[in-house]
């Protein structure tokens, strides 16, 4: 049997490890390191072997260090456990954050600390895939549509073509469209079917925080930064490195933020609150407001050379009064998932309440329509919901009940006549003339052909 000194090997078996290894003085110098640190921080041994283990600024062992013990940090403390293992925040050589998975074992020779051991494993992926599997949750429930976005409508097709090819680069996308039309499902397919599909997706809603929240949340923050700062955290950009970041309510973004975007589009790169390291960042900037860019800028509230930077790709998204032939497929799709949510076994909508939702207006749009639907299910208890089970809202705003019943055609002795009629009643709407003639709208797009009628003279 040969045998083995397992000195003269020692170099060669810890540098195939894959998590980075150091060995610190009881006086927190670093002693030596393997290669896979040398690859997970970007500091060569030579660049880390005689400093202070502080280099890394890893948060959480700034959390354990002492000025009142005679230890400097609690680790080599008797009292403390000889193993340690945490997750913590390593500043890598580059500036940027390492999301990392820290063991770290004190070593004794009786009674005396010589040393401690750390592994540091990198754990980025596990992060991104959790980040991921939540997205996913998130999303609505049915698979229906357009990567989850109801619409046959041909205003809807044309927002379809349009994430196709907004998905299809790499350029800025802003997103116009009222509250409630559902901007956030938009930003989210482009993200699916772009080529950055497989790196992070990172939402933050603009209007939701005050300034200086908001540059922390965006750009991250160092420990000290400010009040409450008490450990390292990233910020949402540098999260969606290789990936999308979609700012919702772009429009509301402070003037001293906007100086920030502006630097991150033109440069790819920021800096952290309380630091002035710059941080460069891989990312697509998907945009959405609900707001008048263009009279916020006449008013000197937007600057106009950010604008010129975001609106590279704009996207329109219709109101739902502009696509009321998508309404049935709406309510069919929400009446399943309240169904899945409820278990009770409600069918749809009675035919004096369809009409009344193709009346309306709905200043709140899809997500007025979906949260009119949930007050229904609290109600209804089976069947068709009915009238009386709607919010008082909607009958308030709608229209009245002799107009609603002067949207149905009257009887016309012939096909041709009572066709004209609904054209007319509808504005030429073919989706919705073939519903208050109770047919498909392939039926009125042969009539309208067979009997030669000319859309454009209805009037």
């Amino acid at each position: 049997m040969v045998d083995i000194h397992i000195e003269n090997f020692w170099k060669r078996i810890v540098n195939t490890m894959n998590e980075g290894l150091l060995l610190i003085s009881p006086e927190g110098t670093i002693l030596m390191v393997n290669q896979a640190f040398e690859d997970l921080t970007g500091y060569k041994a030579e660049e880390a072997v005689g400093k202070p283990c502080t280099l890394l600024k890893c948060d959480a062992c700034e959390l354990i260090m002492s000025e009142d013990s005679p230890h400097w940090c609690e680790l080599f403390s008797r009292e403390q456990s000889d193993m340690r293992q945490c997750r913590c925040m390593i500043l890598k050589k580059d500036g940027t954050w390492l999301p990392a998975l820290k063991n770290a074992s004190v070593l004794r020779q009786g009674s005396q600390c010589v040393g401690v051991v750390e592994t540091i494993t990198d754990i980025s992926a596990l992060d991104e895939l959790r980040e991921k599997i939540r997205e996913l949750s998130e999303q609505v429930e049915g698979d229906g549509g357009f990567h989850g976005i109801i619409g046959e409508s041909e205003p809807m097709e044309k927002v379809f073509h349009h994430i196709r090819k907004a998905a299809q680069s790499d350029l800025p996308v802003i997103i116009y469209g009222d509250s409630g039309t559902g901007k956030e499902l938009v930003a989210q397919a482009i993200h699916n079917m772009g080529s950055r599909s497989q790196g992070p997706f990172i939402q933050f809603n603009c209007a939701a925080l005050n300034e200086s929240l908001i540059e922390s949340e965006l750009f991250g923050h160092t420990k000290g930064a400010f009040t409450g700062a008490d450990r390292h955290r990233i910020g949402r950009f540098e999260a969606a490195h290789g990936g999308d970041i979609f700012l919702d309510e772009i429009g509301d973004i402070p003037p001293a933020i906007q100086v920030k975007l502006l630097r991150i589009l033109e440069s790819r790169q920021f800096e952290r609150v309380g630091d002035h390291h710059p941080i460069t960042t891989d990312v697509r900037i998907i945009t959405a407001t609900n707001r008048n860019i263009g009279e916020m800028i006449a008013k000197n509230l937007f600057r106009e050379d950010l604008f010129f930077r975001i609106n590279i790709f704009p996207i329109h998204l219709p109101s739902l009064r502009e696509r009321k032939d998508d309404i049935p497929l709406l309510v069919g799709e929400f009446i399943k998932e309240l169904q899945k949510k409820t278990g009770k076994e409600i069918t749809g909508l009675s035919r004096p309440v369809m009409d009344m939702f193709m009346a309306y207006h709905w200043p709140g749009n899809i997500r007025e329509l979906k949260s009119t639907l949930e007050y229904a299910f609290v109600l209804a208890e089976s069947g068709l919901i009915g009238t009386d089970q709607l919010p008082p809202v909607l009958g308030s705003r709608n229209l009245g009940h002799q107009q609603l019943q002067g949207l149905k055609p009257p009887r016309s002795p012939d096909q041709q006549s009572e066709l004209i009629q609904a054209l007319r009643q509808t504005g030429g709407n073919q989706s919705r003339a073939a519903r208050l003639l109770g047919i498909n709208r392939v039926t009125v797009w042969n009539r309208i052909n067979k009997y030669g009628i000319d859309l454009n003279k209805l009037e």
